[in-house]
């Protein structure tokens, strides 16, 4: 398989909400050309739409992580934070010398900051 691009998407109940979300409060670029609930995230993308069978809050918020690698895992823990995003999990250190902070979308979705090791 030669795999020419990479997307991932959420579905939500509310799918309005959850785009609000990424695009007002994580701040991630929307790519309009392919909706309003597309943003870009390093070379990838990731979609926000509705789907029949969604409903409510996520039931297993650890099956599908979405990890947003930054250069700056502190300041954008700091400015989430400051808009009333809930952290379950503060700059833990990694064996291999990386850093994750893990926090919930609005569907109790669980997102992850990760800096590497020569980033810090």
């Amino acid at each position: 398989m030669e795999v020419v691009n990479f997307h991932i998407q959420i579905t939500s109940e509310d799918p309005d909400r959850l785009k609000s979300f990424y695009r007002e409060v994580v701040g991630l670029p929307n790519v309009p050309e392919m909706g309003d609930g597309a943003f870009a995230v390093g070379g990838a993308n990731l979609f926000v739409d509705g789907h029949s069978e969604t409903k409510g809050a996520t039931k297993e918020p650890q099956r599908m992580l979405v990890d947003l690698v930054v250069a700056d895992l502190k300041a954008e823990q700091t400015r989430l934070e400051a808009q009333g995003v809930k952290f379950i999990r503060r700059e833990g250190k990694e064996e291999w010398g990386g850093t994750i902070s893990t926090f919930l979308d609005p569907d109790g979705n669980y997102c992850q900051l990760i800096q590497y090791p020569q980033q810090a």
